[in-house]
């Protein structure tokens, strides 16, 4: 079935245009309009097929009805278990495990996070287009918030503000601020470093506890480079625990010691602030 949103006009814009609402209250893309505008009945008011020229009254129901996803476009699916920690028409929140891959590639086939949420959905009968907002490493574990319409992906994109964990191998105390742009060295490797031209990154962390040899640190990006949290302790020769990628000796995880652990947001449909939590990994937890 199709997803249909529906908005109820108010005095505002009385005698506005429909293409006015869309933009500025409802945050409709150009993309997305366009897409509704050869979409049968994609854009109705009271009922009736409208235009976004057409103009508006108070009290009038103005309905968007989003075109069903492709069926070739949704990815394999793969019966592999997965943690499900929030879930309506709109969006889905998964708790991704360390190892598991976002996306299929030609070293992932049928074994990556989007092949696990094909199969969760097709078991309910439900589309299954893999629209995460944002990504993670596959040695990173932790929350991956995914759209199920493209107006949700499009209302989400830069909007979830997250929380990170990680057990550096150092001693760190109080808090701080890693300002160093990444560059890539290598433009045939995903390996990253900080770099004179390279672009922008910001990490700001705070350390909630210590062994004396490494710790636990609670961490917010400024910017969202690849590998940006990795990158960033390594320069300060304190990579983070397992990470091997970037000159990590701690042979205790068989993954970087990084986790998201918090996500929050405005739900792009009912107005309403989320927030998502998802503990550590036990592995992790054992660290410090």
């Amino acid at each position: 079935m199709a997803r249909r949103l529906e908005f109820q006009i108010d005095e505002r814009y009385e005698n506005r245009k429909i293409r006015e609402y869309l933009k500025n209250e409802a945050k409709v893309s150009h993309r997305m309009l366009c897409i509704l505008k050869r979409t049968p009945n994609g854009i109705t008011v009271n009922g009736t097929h409208a235009r976004t020229v057409d103009l508006l009254h108070t009290g009038d129901v103005l309905v968007l009805t989003l075109p069903k996803d492709e069926a070739a476009a949704a990815p394999t699916p793969t019966d592999i278990p997965i943690e499900i920690l929030y879930m309506d028409d709109d969006l889905i929140v998964v708790n991704k495990a360390a190892g598991l891959a976002m996306h299929e590639t030609h070293n992932h086939q049928g074994d990556a996070l989007s092949n696990a949420l094909a199969y969760y959905l097709a078991q309910r009968g439900k589309p299954a287009v893999f629209r995460a907002i944002g990504r993670l490493d596959k040695g990173t574990s932790g929350i991956v918030v995914c759209a199920r319409n493209k107006y949700c992906a499009a209302r989400l994109s830069g909007q979830i503000q997250k929380t990170y964990f990680a057990v550096a191998g150092g001693v760190f105390t109080g808090h701080g601020t890693i300002n160093a742009p990444i560059i890539r060295p290598d433009p045939n490797k995903t390996l990253r470093a900080v770099g004179e031209g390279g672009e922008r990154a910001v990490t700001h962390w705070e350390a909630i506890r210590t062994d004396g040899k490494c710790t636990l640190l609670r961490i917010q990006l400024e910017t969202g480079r690849t590998h940006q949290i990795r990158v960033h302790f390594a320069h300060l020769g304190a990579p983070l625990a397992g990470d091997d990628m970037y000159g990590s000796t701690d042979l205790r995880l068989t993954h970087q010691a990084l986790h998201c652990g918090e996500c929050r947001f405005t739900h792009p449909v009912t107005g309403k602030a989320l927030t998502v939590t998802a503990p550590m990994p036990e592995d992790m937890q054992a660290l410090v």
